[in-house]
């Protein structure tokens, strides 16, 4: 039976699953707003099929041919075959140059409640040679919970690779109604200054621990502190620029520490 009409969305998926034949799923972010996810740009819909399957070009739609075994990915599910959110969506990520914005459409899953990082953690080894997949494993982590961590540990350690000053870790304040505030990284400079380095992870997107952390910052502010603030992506991502800016605000090198003492 011919069409003759304008195709509405359900159909114009389907096509592009006939179109690509046998074993022809919906993928990349076609697939991961299939299940849901709000996600902006990209209207071309996105087919997987087997290497060395010939589909003809269509206008308004992607084929990528490939070795991996999706087959075995694909979950049942009403509509067109498409492949699950995790694995669609770490495809999507892996295309992208934009590593930050590959990064905010993995967080963007967890956070609008669609998938958890545990479960994209179990998707990655099945997707052979995945671009940025330590780094995606390194994130997942953070968006998992685990940056208190990260910003306790590593926190040093780059300080040590770049010569600078190793902080005091979770440093105990309290405020003006005696609350205890803990501080994630706290100098404490030879002019008497206090530079606070406080790292956000996932958690602080939620709107409680956000509107928190406003409050500690404007306590420590009002104390005379110097507060810098990153996120713990940025601390795995792009270390230097941090460092740069600790440097900046007066850090000094363990050399010049151990000269002025």
């Amino acid at each position: 039976m011919l069409h003759t009409g304008r195709l509405d969305e359900e159909e114009s998926l389907w096509l592009g699953v006939l179109h690509a034949g046998d074993g022809a799923v919906l993928s990349h972010l076609t697939a991961a707003k299939r299940a849901g996810l709000r996600w902006t740009g990209d209207d071309v819909v996105h087919v997987m099929t087997p290497r060395g399957d010939a589909v003809l070009p269509l206008p308004g739609y992607r084929f990528h041919q490939t070795r991996r075994p999706y087959e075995r990915w694909v979950k049942p599910a009403t509509g067109p075959p498409r492949l699950p959110l995790e694995h669609a969506a770490l495809l999507a990520a892996e295309r992208d140059h934009n590593v930050r914005r590959a990064i905010g459409l993995l967080a963007a899953c967890v956070q609008q409640q669609l998938t958890t990082a545990e479960r994209f953690g179990r998707a990655i080894p099945h997707i052979r040679k995945l671009r940025h997949g330590m780094t995606f494993r390194l994130v997942l982590d953070d968006i998992a919970g685990g940056a208190q961590s990260f910003a306790e540990l590593d926190v040093g350690r780059l300080c040590a690779e770049y010569g600078l000053l190793p902080p005091t870790r979770q440093v105990v304040r309290l405020d003006k109604k005696g609350h205890r505030r803990y501080l994630d990284c706290v100098w404490v400079l030879a002019d008497g200054r206090v530079v606070v380095l406080e790292v956000d992870g996932s958690f602080h997107a939620e709107v409680v621990a956000w509107w928190s952390d406003m409050k500690r910052e404007r306590a420590v502010v009002i104390h005379g502190d110097t507060v810098l603030r990153c996120s713990s992506i940025e601390l795995r991502l792009e270390p230097h620029d941090v460092m740069d800016d600790l440097r900046r605000v007066g850090l000094p090198t363990v050399e010049r520490a151990a000269e002025a003492s």
